[in-house]
Order: structure tokens, then sequence, then C-alpha cells
């Protein structure tokens, strides 16, 4: 099961998750091999050949959503189709939620008592916009009852961003500061480029999470850009794949 990766948290027993990585799967370069997004122009039939192998891992079909960078949060048991979220929910046993990334930030939730469970996807405009807390209040628990899970997704090292997503952070969350680094500039004004800057976006969940009362988050640290061989990353490559980040209630 090298092709998965297990989140390494204190999770009740009933609760059940799991991250993809590009391996295992069927697709061509370059989508190579695990892809489960239909959005990016893969061979349909690969897609579905690869989302019927993650079936098999699951004890349903994921509520698979259309992600919009936005705050709307369904409940998967009773959703239908493919809603516009990013976020889903579920109290139901066998409710799987799910979320697609490649270089976006995957975050799942689990109450300490194994009642309620939530994936989120988070880039940088979601987040900022508060697609996590917006997740917490449909999971409708109190915060010191959550725990979190932080996904693969671009790391501090590869995340360059312009001086206004920074700023948009920081107005929210002066701390947020702390989880930006210069980029050094070359040339003098005023052909210098625009100041730049490298964002550390588990910090900046991490950040939003403790802000609603969450301590227990878990993960980060695993940089999709980097690590070409196990992760997709949109930032890196363009045209590529989707990894899913699941988690139900057994």
């Amino acid at each position: 099961m090298g092709r998965l990766i297990l989140p390494d948290w204190p999770a009740p027993p009933q609760i059940k998750s799991l991250m993809t990585t590009r391996a295992g799967g069927v697709s061509a370069v370059p989508y190579a091999s695990f892809n489960l997004g239909r959005h990016v122009q893969d061979d349909p039939a690969a897609v579905a050949a690869n989302r019927a192998l993650l079936r098999q891992m699951l004890p349903s079909e994921p509520v698979w959503l259309n992600q919009i960078h936005g705050t709307s949060v369904v409940e998967a048991n009773t959703a239908s189709g493919v809603p516009d979220a990013d976020a889903s929910f579920s109290r139901q046993p066998g409710a799987v939620c799910a979320v697609l990334t490649a270089d976006c930030l995957p975050v799942l939730f689990c109450s300490r008592d194994g009642g309620v469970v939530a994936a989120a996807h988070a880039g940088w405009r979601g987040l900022a916009a508060g697609t996590l807390e917006a997740t917490l209040a449909a999971m409708d628990v109190p915060p010191g009852e959550v725990m979190a899970w932080m996904g693969a997704a671009i790391g501090p090292g590869a995340f360059e961003v312009g001086a206004e997503v920074r700023t948009t952070f920081i107005q929210s969350h002066p701390e947020a500061v702390s989880a930006f680094v210069r980029v050094p500039q070359q040339g003098i004004a005023p052909t210098a480029p625009a100041e730049k800057w490298l964002a550390d976006i588990y910090k900046l969940a991490r950040i939003r999470l403790n802000a609603s009362g969450i301590t227990a988050v878990y993960g980060g640290g695993l940089c999709t850009y980097a690590d070409a061989a196990r992760f997709y990353s949109y930032r890196r490559d363009g045209q590529t794949g989707r990894m899913a980040s699941l988690i139900w209630i057994e």
C-alpha cells in the first residue's frame, strides 16, 4: 500500500482516512498514474479505472465536489450530483468525504468521539476566505473536541506569492506575518520586479485553526512541488493529475 498516505493522528478507531499519491493507477503521462480528477483533460476511461481502484478501498463512492476556491460546505450523505463546494462533512457511517488537490492544502477533520468527520480543500483563496472555519461551523462540535490533519501541499520553499496575498492574510490574522519570507529581488528600481514572498500554507492553516480553538493539529511538511515521484503539482507541471484525501466513519 505504498501508494497511500495514512494520516498519523490519534483519531478514534472508527475513523478511517487516507490520502492517495500519484502512484498505482493506469493514467498515462503527464497524468501518470493514479489521477482521480475528471477536470484535467485526462482520458475519461483512465480516470474511471483509477476511481474504481480507489472505490475498492472505501465503503461507498466518495462525494466528489466541484471545487471553486470558496467556503461552501455540503453534507456528504445528503449531497447529490457534484455540488459546487470546497468541503463536506458527515455524521453518517459509510459516507465518504473527499477533496482533490495538486498543491492546495487538504485538511481532514474528526471529532474526538468519532461522531462527525469532514474534508476541506484549502488553496490560498479558500483559506483566506474562511473555508476551514466554515467547515468547523458545519461540523457543529466544540473546537476543543475537534482534531485536524493536514495532507501534502506545496511547501514553504516553493509557494511563491505576491504581496497582495501576504497582505490579505495579515489583515485578518497579524501573526500570519511569520508565515512569509521575502524573496530576494533582482534588479534596481524602476525596473525591479514586483515584491514576492514565499508562503507557508501549513503555518497559515495552523494559525487559523488555532484561532478557531483547535489545538490538535497534525500532519504538514510533505511538499507536493519538491517530490515529483510521489505527488502531482500544478505549480510545478501545469498539466497534471489530482490526488484525493478522504475520510469516513466506519
